[in-house]
């Protein structure tokens, strides 16, 4: 008896150290390594500041700044902690009336002759993502050009610059980070 209790004890004790101390240093070494920024939060750094990630969207409601896909976390808007998606199926009354306020907010600020791109009215499954879409970003341009007193032009030049290809080549479609777009449009115009 007091052999399988010490023997369970010493086992305790080298499996605790093994996997709760030691692997975890090792990952976490090896991380800071290879990955040293997406393993410190894919941080954007603006004077010396941390502004936000790139990982994770950000509420923007100034006409000056372009907003990305709307999140389904709450109840404050891209909260990693409550990371997740609404969960309503296309069936659900709330879902369609939540795309529908979305769709008149977005028809009411960019009002123009194209059909508002569907990640501008549906939260990504996480609620927290920092993409949109190539035509998200060009239907806001209208707005976001008078707001900054430049030209479209000009603003979708921007927009291209920022246009991030599929993964591989393959995986997934254009996108542009909302964050790093809303800064380099800051850079450009000399604005915070």
């Amino acid at each position: 008896m007091k052999d399988a209790l010490r023997t369970s004890v010493v086992m305790l004790a080298i499996l605790t150290l093994l996997t709760g101390v030691a692997y975890p240093l090792l990952v976490t070494t090896v991380a800071q390594v290879v990955f040293p920024s997406q393993a410190n939060g894919s941080l954007v750094v603006r004077d010396g500041e941390p502004v936000g990630s790139s990982l994770i969207g950000q509420a923007f409601t100034n006409d000056a700044y372009f907003r990305g896909r709307p999140s389904a976390t709450s109840p404050v808007p891209y909260n990693a902690a409550s990371s997740g998606g609404s969960n309503l199926g296309p069936l659900n009354p709330a879902l369609k009336e939540a795309v529908q306020a979305r769709l008149d907010e977005s028809r009411r600020d960019d009002p123009g002759p194209w059909a508002v791109p569907v990640d501008l009215v549906t939260a990504s499954g996480s609620g927290l993502d920092p993409h949109i879409s190539p035509a998200s970003a060009k239907v806001q341009a209208s707005r976001v050009a008078k707001a900054r007193g430049m030209s479209e032009n000009e603003l979708r030049a921007l927009i291209d610059r920022h246009t991030e290809g599929c993964q591989l080549g393959v995986l997934g479609e254009p996108r542009v980070n909302v964050l790093l777009l809303n800064l380099s449009l800051d850079e450009a115009t000399g604005r915070p």
